[in-house]
Formats: C-alpha cells, sequence, structure tokens
C-alpha cells in the first residue's frame, strides 16, 4: 500500500540511487592504480528522476513519455583527466562523490521517516 505514494516510491529510488553510487565510489578508490582503468558514475538522481524513473508509469512502450518500469540507469565512464598509466580515477574527486551519496542517503531515510511519521499520526497511532 506504502510502496504506491510518490513520496515513497521518490525516497526508496533515491535510497537505491545513491547505495548504487556509493558502491561505484567505492569500486574506483580501490582502483585507483589499476593501469587504464576508467572511473564510473551515475547521472544525477534529478536526471534520472527526470528521465522518468519513478514518475510516469505507461501500459506499452510506445506511450508518448511513459516508461515500462523504471530501473537504475547504467554506470557512465567519467570524462576526466588521465594519468600516464592511463587511469582517469581521482581519490579526491571520488571521496566527495562517496560523501554526497552519503548525504543523499541519509536524506532519503530521514524522508521516509518523517512521511511514516505523519501516516502513523493521521491514523491515529
Amino acid at each position: 500500500m506504502f510502496q504506491n505514494l510518490d513520496v515513497f516510491r521518490t525516497a526508496m529510488a533515491l535510497a537505491q540511487h545513491s547505495g548504487k553510487q556509493q558502491a561505484l565510489s567505492a569500486q574506483n578508490i580501490a582502483n585507483a592504480d589499476t593501469p587504464d582503468y576508467r572511473a564510473v558514475e551515475l547521472p544525477d538522481f534529478d536526471r534520472t528522476v527526470r528521465d522518468g524513473m519513478t514518475d510516469q508509469r505507461a501500459t506499452r512502450a510506445s506511450h508518448i513519455n511513459g516508461h515500462l518500469h523504471g530501473t537504475l540507469p547504467e554506470a557512465q565512464e567519467r570524462r576526466d583527466k588521465v594519468d600516464p598509466n592511463g587511469n582517469t580515477v581521482s581519490v579526491e574527486t571520488e571521496m566527495v562523490t562517496a560523501v554526497d551519496a552519503a548525504r543523499a542517503h541519509n536524506r532519503a531515510l530521514s524522508i521516509y521517516r518523517s512521511n511514516l511519521n505523519i501516516l502513523r499520526a493521521s491514523l491515529g497511532r
């Protein structure tokens, strides 16, 4: 029942998105010294939502602006400066990205928690 509310669906999508970004940042940091490794990242969550991850459902793929099922976007290669060994990982950038992902995850949990409290209060519990 509560999965159908947009606010819960958006909070869950934000938590999933930030969790995947955190995992990609960890993978990038682990491969910081690997020759020819290309850093990967997810598109911004705002862009993901705008592209229809949590919004607009369609019954057919041919519907305008509709998507059959929202999934997380694929990781994209980060186009940064290349080190002499062919690696594109910047540990500083990855640390900032990891902190941003942690903040987004905490924000999603706070939104979820506060809306649950509102629902409980409206039910008289």
